[in-house]
């Protein structure tokens, strides 16, 4: 697979900014189909980086409900946490 369909976007919250401080992680989301080491090939080639560890966590799809009533549903999708080695960053994330 090609990194720009692997990759879909950022996640950039409050939690995702703690962690990148404290122990140099970055959140993607992620194609729901890729594996580890496909996330971790992807990361290194599109920001030239080098990647100590990759943990994924598949978010299931929920109902979304406003007062008691279903009112739409919110799909799932696969999150990456991509923790870098040390001494790299990306340029991207610095300065949010």
């Amino acid at each position: 697979m090609d990194y720009t369909k692997i990759l879909i976007k950022p996640l950039i919250t409050e939690k995702t900014t703690f962690l990148k401080d404290q122990s140099n992680q970055i959140a993607f989301i992620v194609d729901k189909k890729a594996n580890k080491i496909e996330i971790k090939r992807a990361v290194e080639k599109a920001f030239k980086v080098k990647v100590k560890k990759v943990r994924v966590i598949n978010k299931r799809p929920r109902l979304k409900k406003r007062f008691g009533r279903v009112v739409g549903k919110v799909s799932g999708y696969k999150k990456a946490y991509v923790q870098l080695a040390p001494g790299e960053k990306i340029e991207f994330f610095e300065g949010v």
